[in-house]
C-alpha cells in the first residue's frame, strides 16, 4: 500500500549539504490531476459552447430562411395587386372619357332614367386606415395588403359607375335620325289635315322619299310592322325606360327582336300612314312619357343624321 508520505532528500556534494522535503501524496495527486485534466475540461467547453453557437447559427439561418421566403411571397403578391390597379385604372381612364357633347344630352335626360341606369346612390366606400405599429414587416406588409384590397374594392365600385355610365350614354338617343330639314317641332301646332289646334308629339324631319333612317341609339328592335296614322313605323327599346319611334318609313331594314347600335340604318323614308308627304315622324318617350327629341340632339340647329 502506498505510504500517505514521502521524504525526499537533496544532497550537495560539493558542500555536503543535505535538505529533507516531505510531501504528502494526496494533495500532489490532486495537483496533478487539477493540471491534467483543466485544460481538458477548458477545451471540452469551448467545443461545447462552438458547438451550442453553430446550431443557433443554423436555426437562426432557417428563420431568416423562411421569413424570406414568406416575405418573397407577400412583396409578389403586392405587386402583383399594383400591377392589376395599374391596369384598371387605365381601362377606367379611357373609359371614362366621354364626349363632352353626349354627356350634355345625358344631363338632359328626366332624374327617373338616370336613377334606373346607375342604379340609385353609389355607396361610399372611403378607406378607412387602421395603423397599428409599423414595427414588424408582417405588419407592414399587412396593412399594404388592406389599403392595395381597399383600393381594388374601390376602383371596381368607380368602374362599375363608369360603365353604366357608358351604358346610359349608348342608349341616350343623340343624333339626328335622317338627313333632311325640319319642318315641325314637338309641341302644339295647327294640324295639317283639319286645320285644328294640335299636339306634336314628335319631330317631323322632310327628306326625300328612300332617304335612310337611322337609329339615334343602342338598343332592341321591338316593333317593324304598319301601325295606323304612323304608317310603317319602327320601335326602339333603349332601356332605362327610353324608347323612340320611327314613322311614316316606305321600307323597312331591321325586324323586331334585332339588336342594334347607334347609326345603324333602320329603314327608309316614306310618306305611308297619315302623312302630306315624304318626311320622318321621330319620338323620345322616357317611361312612357314624351320629351323634345331636341333637348337631346347633339347639335340641335343640324339638320342631318350622324
Amino acid at each position: 500500500m502506498l505510504s500517505k508520505r514521502y521524504t525526499i532528500v537533496l544532497a550537495d556534494r560539493t558542500t555536503g549539504v543535505v535538505r529533507r522535503f516531505t510531501v504528502a501524496v494526496k494533495p500532489v495527486l490532486v495537483a496533478v490531476v487539477t493540471i491534467v485534466t483543466l485544460p481538458i475540461l477548458i477545451g471540452t467547453g469551448a467545443a461545447l459552447k462552438a458547438r451550442y453557437d453553430v446550431e443557433t447559427l443554423y436555426a437562426s439561418h432557417a428563420t431568416l430562411e423562411l421569413e424570406n421566403t414568406s416575405y418573397r411571397a407577400a412583396t409578389e403578391q403586392l405587386a402583383g395587386q399594383i400591377m392589376a390597379l395599374q391596369t384598371a385604372m387605365s381601362d377606367v381612364g379611357a373609359k371614362a372619357a366621354l364626349d363632352p357633347s353626349l354627356q350634355n344630352s345625358m344631363d338632359k335626360l328626366p332624374a327617373m332614367v338616370k336613377n334606373r341606369a346607375m342604379g340609385g346612390p353609389t355607396a361610399n366606400t372611403a378607406l378607412a386606415l387602421v395603423t397599428p405599429g409599423l414595427n414588424s414587416p408582417e405588419n407592414t406588409f399587412g396593412l399594404l395588403r388592406d389599403l392595395l384590397t381597399g383600393l381594388e374594392d374601390r376602383l371596381q365600385s368607380v368602374r362599375s359607375d363608369v360603365n353604366k355610365r357608358n351604358q346610359l350614354a349608348a342608349a341616350t338617343p343623340s343624333i339626328w335620325p335622317t338627313h333632311g330639314w325640319l319642318s315641325s317641332s314637338t309641341g302644339n301646332r295647327t294640324d295639317p289635315f283639319t286645320g285644328e289646334k294640335d299636339y306634336h308629339p314628335g319631330l317631323d324631319i322632310s327628306a326625300d322619299k328612300g332617304d335612310p333612317v337611322y337609329s339615334t341609339a343602342d338598343g332592341k328592335v321591338v316593333n317593324a310592322s304598319a301601325a295606323g296614322n304612323y304608317g310603317n313605323l319602327v320601335i326602339i327599346d333603349h332601356g332605362y325606360g327610353l324608347e323612340t319611334r320611327y314613322g311614316h318609313l316606305s321600307a323597312f331594314k331591321v325586324k323586331a327582336g334585332q339588336a342594334v347600335k347607334r347609326g345603324d340604318l333602320l329603314g327608309l323614308v316614306g310618306s305611308t300612314g297619315r302623312a302630306t308627304g315624304a318626311h320622318l315622324h321621330y319620338e323620345v318617350r322616357a317611361n312612357g312619357r314624351i320629351l323634345n327629341p331636341l333637348q337631346l340632339l347633339l347639335n340641335p340647329r343640324r339638320s342631318g343624321a350622324n
